[in-house]
């Protein structure tokens, strides 16, 4: 009895550790999809006068490649852009919260993921 005992007081303080690890795997899944949709935002604009107002103009998809991030294009103008990655299903939980790019790279401005959260 001692033994289940022990083995689940290991199995309650591993498993959030687990989980943590594995939302911090997944945000590989946003940080590329992100950096894809800001390099298609370049070229749109290259044969465009502005950035693209839709993921779909970009020809990338709503979603992540592995559906753990919703992805959108937040604003578009003539000079700049913000797309983002949303976390969706069980990424939902993930501390660092929307990923977003911009004309210049990773944004972390308020509401959006900081650089610790990219350098992870």
């Amino acid at each position: 009895m001692i033994v289940v005992a022990v083995v689940g007081v290991m199995a309650a303080i591993a498993y959030p550790s687990y989980l943590e690890f594995v939302r911090e795997a997944r945000r590989t899944d946003a940080m590329s999809t992100l950096l894809t949709a800001q390099l298609e935002q370049e070229k749109f604009r290259a044969n465009n006068i502005t950035y693209a107002s839709t993921a779909a103009s970009l020809g990338v998809s709503t979603t992540s490649p592995d559906s753990f991030y919703s992805i959108a294009v937040a604003s578009s103008a003539a000079n700049s852009f913000i797309v983002t990655a949303t976390p969706a299903g069980n990424q939902i939980g993930d501390g660092c919260g929307t990923f977003a790019v911009d004309q210049g790279g990773a944004n972390h401005t308020a509401g959006y993921a900081d650089a610790d959260c990219w350098n992870r």
